[in-house]
C-alpha cells in the first residue's frame, strides 16, 4: 500500500452578492465570492490537495475557467469528479483537514454541515473530515474583509 500527502490552497475576493458557498453550504453574507464557478474556496482547496497527492495536476488543469462548461458549476460536482479521477488511478482518500481563513462570515455555525456535505460526496465517514476556521486578527486582505482563503491537507492511499 502507498500513502501520500497533498495540500491545497485557494483564495477568492469578495464582490457583489448576498451569500457565499463554503463546503457546499450556502451562507448568507453581505458579499459573494468572485469566481468562474460557485467560488467555494474550501472545496477548491480540497480538490487541489487531492489532485496534488495523486500527482494529477490541479483543479485549473481539469476544470479550466476558460471552458464555459464549468461556468457557475456547483463545486460539489467538481469534488465528486476529482474523487473519480483518484479512484480511476487506484487512490482513495483517508482523511482531510481544512482551514478557512476569514473575518466574516462566521464559520462555526456551518462547519458541521460542510463536513456532512464533503463526507457524503466522497462516500466517507464524517469523522474523517475536519474543518476549522481562523481570522487574521484584522491583518492582510482577509483581515480587511476583502476575501476568503482556504487551506486543505489530505492523506490518500492506494488500494
Amino acid at each position: 500500500m502507498k500513502i501520500r500527502i497533498g495540500q491545497g490552497v485557494d483564495v477568492h475576493a469578495f464582490g457583489e452578492g448576498d451569500h457565499v458557498v463554503l463546503g457546499g453550504t450556502r451562507i448568507q453574507h453581505s458579499h459573494a465570492l468572485v469566481a468562474h464557478s460557485d467560488g467555494d474556496v474550501l472545496l477548491h482547496a480540497l480538490c487541489d490537495a487531492m489532485l496534488g497527492a495523486a500527482a494529477l495536476g490541479d483543479i485549473g488543469m481539469h476544470f479550466p475557467p476558460s471552458d464555459p462548461k464549468w461556468a457557475n458549476v456547483d463545486s460539489r460536482e467538481l469534488l465528486r469528479q476529482v474523487d473519480l479521477l483518484l479512484k480511476h488511478d487506484g487512490w482513495s482518500l483517508i482523511n482531510a483537514d481544512m482551514t478557512i481563513v476569514c473575518e466574516l462570515p462566521k464559520i462555526g455555525p456551518h462547519a458541521e454541515q460542510m463536513r456532512v456535505n464533503i463526507a457524503e460526496d466522497l462516500g466517507m465517514d464524517v469523522t474523517d473530515i475536519s474543518i476549522k476556521a481562523t481570522t487574521t486578527e484584522g491583518l492582510g486582505f482577509n483581515g480587511r474583509g476583502e476575501g476568503i482563503t482556504a487551506l486543505a491537507v489530505v492523506l490518500i492511499k492506494s488500494w
